[in-house]
C-alpha cells in the first residue's frame, strides 16, 4: 500500500511538472509595437501587430492607416520563429511585405522584405510586446 501511494505521488508530481512546462511555452500571442522611419518623408511611424495563437495556428492583423485592420497571411510560428505577410493596397496598387522574426520573451526581432518596382527592399524590425494592451 505504501509503495502504491509512493508511485501515485511520483506520477502526480510528474503530471504537474509537465503541465507547468507546457504553460511556460513561449507564445507570440499579444499586441506588439515597433517604430520605423519612412525613407520617403523621413517621418517616424509606429506599427501595431495583434497576434493570436490557438491550436498551433497563428493569425492576426496589423493596424494600418486610419486604424484599419489588415489581416496577416501565411502566418506560422514554429521553434520560436514567427513568419507572416501583409498585403496592402494604396492608389490601386498592391504590395506585399514578408516578415520573419525570432521570439525571445517579450521581443520579436527579425527582417521584413518588400519587392517594389522589381527591387527587393529589406529592413530590420524589432517589436516589443505591449503588456498594457488587451
Amino acid at each position: 500500500m505504501k509503495r502504491l501511494l509512493s508511485v501515485a505521488a511520483v506520477v502526480a508530481l510528474s503530471l504537474v511538472a509537465g503541465i507547468a512546462r507546457a504553460e511556460d511555452k513561449p507564445t507570440p500571442a499579444g499586441t506588439w509595437k515597433w517604430s520605423f522611419t519612412n525613407p520617403q518623408n523621413n517621418q517616424a511611424r509606429e506599427t501595431v501587430l495583434k497576434l493570436k495563437f490557438e491550436d498551433e495556428k497563428l493569425s492576426g492583423h496589423i493596424v494600418g492607416r486610419n486604424n484599419t485592420e489588415i489581416a496577416i497571411e501565411e502566418a506560422t510560428f514554429k521553434d520560436n520563429e514567427v513568419a507572416f505577410s501583409v498585403t496592402r493596397e494604396r492608389n490601386g496598387q498592391k504590395s506585399t511585405t514578408k516578415y520573419k522574426g525570432k521570439l525571445d520573451g517579450d521581443t520579436i526581432k527579425g527582417t521584413s522584405e518588400r519587392t517594389n518596382d522589381g527591387k527587393t527592399q529589406s529592413r530590420e524590425w524589432e517589436a516589443k510586446r505591449d503588456k498594457e494592451a488587451k
